[in-house]
C-alpha cells in the first residue's frame, strides 16, 4: 500500500477501541495464557518500558514496518526480534518520551519527525518483570536507518502486505532461558521468527489495521 494512502487510513484508528488482551492471547503461548487466567502471574512493581511500532515508506513509497534484531547478550531477550524501545530513564518526561528517545538512539529515526498516532495496550513480561507500552508512529524516512551497534544486531524492514498476511503466522517449538520445549505462536517476517511480547503487540496493531485498511 502506498504510504500516503496508508497514512490517511491509519489515522482512523485513533478513536477505535483497543482489542487488548483478546488480541494479545492470539500470539501468546498456551502456558502463558493459562498462567494469566489462573491468576498465577501477579505484577510485582514492574519496571516500565516503551516501544515504537514505526511505519514508513520504502524506496518505492510502499509501506513498511520497522523491527530490530537485538544483539546477543546475557539476558532474557538476547538475540530476539523486537520493536525499537527500552526501559524508562530518569530524565524521560513520560512513556512516550521514552519510546521516542529509544527509537532515535537505536535506529536513528529523528524523534521530531515521528507522527505518533496513539498508544496501544500495555503488555506485561513476567520473566523480566517489565510492563511495556507500545506506541504507533509514522515516519517519512528521508535517510537510511542507522542502527546502534551495541544494542542492535540488524534492522529488519517488513512490507505491510507481509505483516498483514495471516499465512505468516505459524507455531514453533522453542527453548528459552525460562522455558524448555514450548510451543509458541509466531510471525515469520522477512525470514525472522517474531514471538513473545513483540508478537502480542503486533497482533493488536494488526487487529486495528483490519478495521481501516
Amino acid at each position: 500500500m502506498h504510504f500516503d494512502d496508508f497514512s490517511n487510513r491509519v489515522s482512523k484508528i485513533e478513536n477505535l477501541e483497543l482489542p487488548g488482551s483478546a488480541s494479545h492471547y492470539k500470539m501468546a503461548p498456551m502456558y502463558r495464557i493459562k498462567e494469566l487466567e489462573s491468576g498465577k502471574i501477579v505484577k510485582k512493581n514492574p519496571r516500565q518500558a516503551a516501544v515504537m511500532a514505526l511505519f514508513y515508506p520504502s524506496m518505492d513509497y510502499q509501506t513498511n514496518l520497522l523491527l530490530i534484531l537485538r544483539n546477543t547478550y546475557k539476558g532474557i531477550h538476547s538475540n530476539q526480534i523486537a520493536l525499537p524501545g527500552g526501559k524508562v530513564e530518569k530524565l524521560d518526561l513520560n512513556l512516550l518520551d521514552t519510546a521516542l528517545r529509544e527509537t532515535q538512539e537505536e535506529v536513528g529515526a529523528i524523534r521530531e519527525q515521528i507522527t505518533v498516532i496513539r498508544s496501544m495496550s500495555e503488555v506485561y513480561i513476567p520473566p523480566s518483570n517489565i510492563e511495556v507500552t507500545p506506541y504507533l508512529g509514522l515516519y517519512k524516512k528521508e535517510k537510511p536507518f542507522l542502527r546502534q551497534a551495541d544494542e542492535v544486531a540488524a534492522i529488519v524492514e517488513v512490507p505491510l502486505y507481509d505483516f498483514m498476511d495471516d499465512k505468516k503466522i505459524f507455531h514453533q517449538i522453542l527453548n528459552t532461558s525460562y522455558a524448555q520445549n514450548v510451543e509458541v505462536p509466531a510471525f515469520k517476517l522477512n525470514g525472522y521468527t517474531v514471538w513473545g511480547a513483540t508478537a502480542m503487540m503486533l497482533s493488536e496493531i494488526k487487529e486495528l489495521f483490519k478495521q481501516v485498511l
